[in-house]
């Protein structure tokens, strides 16, 4: 509300609308008390990782929000807030009805943590193996080209 009222504001009294941009921190795999480290490479998903890395990553580091044995999950089903797969797949999943059909399932206990693992573990190697072929066909000469000092030209 201060940001809205500062917007309305500020051009009565001669000055600039300030610009916000609302941004979220991303949680470690360890869940969001952690946080993502260069010194311990189980934190984060790395754009060099291979498809087995990052499966063994999810599965084995990634903080579930569900239950701690199968008949709680089943009973309570997950705390969506707390789990880092569905956070990830928040971010990462481009469906949106896909991710509404997780939370819901999920969150009722009807999906189970490993299904949410498998799905997130899916989706981030068919990301980071994009990546990885683009980069295989970044040459020399195309990165001479876009360093290459040009004139700017502002209208």
């Amino acid at each position: 509300p201060y940001f809205r009222l500062t917007r309305d504001v500020a051009p009565r009294l001669g000055w600039r609308k300030p610009a916000l941009i609302h941004s979220k921190f991303f949680p470690a795999l360890q869940g969001a008390k952690t946080k993502m480290s260069a010194s311990d490479q189980n934190t984060s998903i790395y754009l060099t990782d291979t498809a087995d890395q990052i499966r063994t990553k999810v599965n084995k580091y990634a903080f579930s929000g569900g239950g701690e044995t199968l008949e709680e999950h089943r009973k309570n089903g997950a705390n969506l807030e707390v789990d880092i797969p569905y956070q990830w797949l928040r971010f990462f999943l481009d469906d949106d009805a896909k991710i509404e059909q997780v939370a819901t399932e999920y969150g009722a206990g009807r999906m189970m943590t490993g299904e949410v693992k498998g799905m997130l573990s899916d989706v981030l190697t068919e990301i980071v193996h994009d990546f990885q072929a683009k980069r295989a066909q970044i040459t020399d000469e195309v990165v001479a080209e876009f360093m290459k000092v040009r004139p700017l030209h502002f209208d």
